[in-house]
């Protein structure tokens, strides 16, 4: 603690008092000091090796569902109703691996219609969705 003897009695201090400082960096150091050769262990782990030119045999084609604004449904391009809708649904959640949803909706299309289809799949088992977008322009 500094302490300031003398003359000036009543005025500000102007050495900084570095004390605490010291204190904390110490502690600091002894801190690393202890951690720092525990850190130094490694694990080694046996990665899978890649091989791009085998296919991949789990691949599945996913379902393209098109959703118009007036509520019109298409699976894979063709028109279906929501009774056809879902029993492909059931058909495709039977199977291993489950194929992906890939949802496209029109901009204007009420999100009622959205909430319908991803109910229907959710109720038949799907449980890989995708919401399909364009990009910017």
């Amino acid at each position: 603690m500094a302490m300031s003897t003398g003359g000036n009695s009543g005025g500000p201090m102007s050495e900084i008092n570095v004390t605490p400082l010291v204190d904390v960096m110490l502690v600091l150091l002894i801190i690393f000091m202890i951690t720092a050769p525990l850190m130094s262990h490694r694990i080694t782990v046996p990665l899978p090796n890649a091989n791009p030119k085998t296919p991949d045999s789990g691949y599945v084609e996913p379902m393209d569902v098109a959703l118009k604004q007036d509520g019109s449904m298409y699976l894979n391009d063709a028109e279906v109703t929501e009774a056809e809708l879902k029993a492909q649904f059931a058909v495709a959640a039977s199977k291993t691996p489950q194929p992906e949803i890939q949802l496209r909706a029109d901009k204007d299309t009420e999100y009622r219609y959205v909430r319908k289809i991803l109910g229907d799949a959710k109720a038949a088992g799907m449980v890989h969705v995708g919401f399909m977008t364009t990009g910017k322009e």
